[in-house]
């Protein structure tokens, strides 16, 4: 499972710091930012289960930061097509 979060962690610094306590706190996920992108990504993934994003903005918190799981808007094309 993959999960994505706006944040506004802005600098190389600090993210790698984060990145380092997401992998020291939870050994299952793979993190990384995306500080190019607008919204200041941060990308999760639990190749083996569920990320929990309580946690996830809970370190945020903890270390000064803010952070907000951005909404899937997947829509498969099926629906895009389905009448009401």
């Amino acid at each position: 499972m993959v999960e994505v979060f706006k944040t506004n962690v802005a600098h190389g610094d600090d993210a790698k710091n984060i990145v380092d306590q997401i992998h020291q706190n939870f050994s299952e996920y793979q993190a990384n930012f995306d500080l190019e992108d607008c919204d200041l990504i941060l990308r999760i993934q639990c190749p083996n289960g569920v990320v929990c994003p309580h946690s996830i903005i809970k370190l945020l918190l903890v270390n000064g930061f803010e952070a907000s799981v951005l909404p899937d808007d997947f829509q498969p094309l099926a629906t895009l097509f389905t009448r009401p």
